[in-house]
Formats: C-alpha cells, sequence, structure tokens
C-alpha cells in the first residue's frame, strides 16, 4: 500500500473508541477534550509563575472551573438553539442526558453536537460575571487566557478526526480523505485544516505576540480577528452541516458567525490601539 493510499483511507483504520466497558464507551474525543484543557491550565499557570501577567496566581484555580462549565453548556446550548433547534424542541431530553431509553433499557449515546460561537458566548458571559464578582480585569484576564486557548483547540479538531466527524466538502486533491460515514466519496480533512490553522498557526502568532506591549485587550481583539479569519477561510473546504446547508448565498451559519467575530476582533484592536496613541 503505498503513502497517499494508505492516507486516503486512514480514518477507516482509526477507531473512535479507546475501549468500551459493556454499553459505556471513551472515546478519544473525550480524551481530546481532557488534554486540551489540561494544556490551557498549565500554558496560563506557566505565565502567571513568570510574571508576564500581574495577577494572582490562584486566580487561575479560582477561574477554570467556571470558564470549563461556561464554555461546554455554551457550546451544548449553542448547537441546539442555532444549528437544530426543530430536533431538540421535540426531544428536550437529549439536550443534556447522554443516554436514550430503548427496548427496556438506557443505552449510552454521549452528547453529540457543540457550537464553538456558542462555546465561546458562554466563556465571555462566565468571565465578565467571574470578573465582576472578583473585580478583575476582563480585559487583562482575557488576554492571559487567549494565547494558550488555541494549541486547546488543535486537539479538539483531532478529536472530530477520530470521531469521523465535520468532514470536508469532496475534493480531488491527493491528500483528501475517505470517511466512514460516506466510504465512496473522497473529501477534504478539513478537521485537519482547523487544527493546524485555528490551533498551530494561531498559537504560535499569539504566543509570540503575548509579550508585546500592547493596551489591555489587544491579544483578545487579535485572536477574535485571527480565529474569524482562519475558520471563515476553512470553512469553504468544510461541509456544511446537512440540517443547515449554506444560509447566506455561498456562507455557512459558522462562516456568518466568522465575519462577526472578525468586525469585534479589529474594531476591539482599533479602539484600544487608536487609544493608546492618545
Amino acid at each position: 500500500m503505498g503513502f497517499w493510499n494508505f492516507w486516503q483511507h486512514l480514518p477507516s483504520l482509526v477507531r473512535p473508541e479507546i475501549f468500551r466497558i459493556g454499553n459505556f464507551p471513551l472515546r478519544y474525543y473525550s480524551l481530546m477534550y481532557v488534554v486540551a484543557f489540561s494544556l490551557i491550565y498549565f500554558l496560563v499557570r506557566w505565565r502567571l509563575q513568570k510574571k508576564e501577567v500581574d495577577l494572582p496566581l490562584n486566580l487561575v484555580d479560582d477561574f477554570f472551573t467556571w470558564a470549563i462549565l461556561g464554555a461546554i453548556l455554551g457550546g451544548r446550548l449553542g448547537y441546539v438553539l442555532f444549528y437544530d433547534f426543530p430536533y431538540f424542541s421535540k426531544h428536550p431530553a437529549q439536550i443534556f442526558l447522554p443516554f436514550v431509553w430503548e427496548k427496556g433499557h438506557f443505552i449510552y449515546t454521549g452528547i453529540s453536537g457543540m457550537s464553538y460561537h456558542g462555546g465561546l458566548l458562554g466563556l465571555i458571559l462566565v468571565t465578565l460575571f467571574f470578573c465582576k464578582k472578583k473585580r478583575v480585569s476582563f480585559l487583562k484576564l482575557s488576554d492571559l487566557f487567549v494565547p494558550a486557548v488555541p494549541l486547546g483547540y488543535t486537539f479538539g479538531r483531532l478529536g472530530n478526526f477520530f470521531n469521523g466527524e465535520l468532514y470536508g466538502r469532496p475534493t480531488s486533491v491527493k491528500w483528501g480523505m475517505y470517511f466512514p460515514a460516506d466510504p465512496l466519496v473522497l473529501r477534504h480533512p478539513s478537521q485537519l485544516y482547523e487544527a493546524l490553522g485555528e490551533g498551530v498557526f494561531l498559537f504560535l502568532l499569539l504566543w509570540w505576540l503575548r509579550k508585546k506591549p500592547f493596551p489591555a485587550g489587544t491579544l483578545l481583539g487579535f485572536y477574535l480577528l485571527g480565529y474569524g479569519g482562519v475558520r471563515f477561510v476553512i470553512e469553504f473546504f468544510r461541509e456544511p452541516d446537512p440540517q443547515l446547508g449554506l444560509v447566506w448565498g455561498p456562507f455557512s451559519l459558522g462562516q456568518v458567525f466568522c465575519l462577526g467575530m472578525v468586525g469585534m476582533g479589529l474594531g476591539l484592536s482599533i479602539y484600544l490601539l487608536r487609544r493608546k496613541n492618545v
């Protein structure tokens, strides 16, 4: 088997489950979430230990549980409201319950469907509440976290790849892949594009910029601008959600949200940089 033949059929060789105990599977997707949150946690603590940001070290421990809950709840509710509300309005129990009743007993199904933009909104709301409660600068706390956050996306998108989900549009490029859900069509491995673009590239850029003497909040602006721009481009290679398709001309719903992120990031960055020079 040649390299490209092996590469194209790699998704069919990857099992989404690490192991299974009865009806309960441990998936690589779940493991990737643990790795992502752990990496962000240790990178942020390292920045505080190096005194890169003037905030107390114990702030990370106080905030991190809030952040995880905000991101997960926001991501789940965002998916329900933005991407598949007609279905979940008829099956509300499946919004948060990872089980279905079938043939006289419960079957573990997990919770499928998360929205990045919903998770971002949930995280912002939780952060605003936390900062008000603790009397901490929202912009300063945001700048502490955003250089580390994209590295977490790298593993989140690898989790999507292991699950064989969120694959790309049909293609003829030789690095395309055959995914188990549609094994006869060669597709862009858009999860890997996102892992490299939203993950590695954005992480390296923001990590390099983190020590520059920008006003508080500028890194947040760069993050919104960078993520929105990179994701907007990659979405042209990603298969739109089947229940939605394209929602605005050639654009998917994710691209519409990303345009909003680019606008907010650009506006915030310009405002803060101009205010510094006044």
